[in-house]
């Protein structure tokens, strides 16, 4: 375990946070009373996805159930567009 002051650990600050991820943990001291401790985040506790970060931030609400399968296949039929695509290249082949 390091013990670092306050001034300390302003001025070398990701020194320690390199430390604090090899899993070491540094007492931060105020004239030279300790006053905070900084440790590594578990594994689970950070989490690992961008969609626990935005839940956790209160950016992203989770569903409470799946989605109809109907909003998630594409519906049946003849696709459609493709003529519209066809001639917004030909338009845009054309000589201005």
């Amino acid at each position: 375990m390091k013990t670092a002051g306050i001034a300390e650990l302003k001025a070398n600050l990701s020194r320690y946070l390199d430390s604090v991820r090899a899993g070491q943990e540094v007492v931060v001291t105020d004239h030279g009373v300790a006053i905070a401790k900084v440790v590594a985040l578990e594994p689970q506790q950070h989490g690992t996805s961008r969609r626990q970060r935005l839940i956790r931030a209160g950016l992203l609400i989770p569903a409470r159930k799946r989605l109809p399968r109907a909003l998630t296949t594409p519906p049946r039929g003849p696709r459609v567009g493709g003529a519209v695509l066809a001639a917004l290249l030909e338009e845009r082949a054309e000589p201005r």
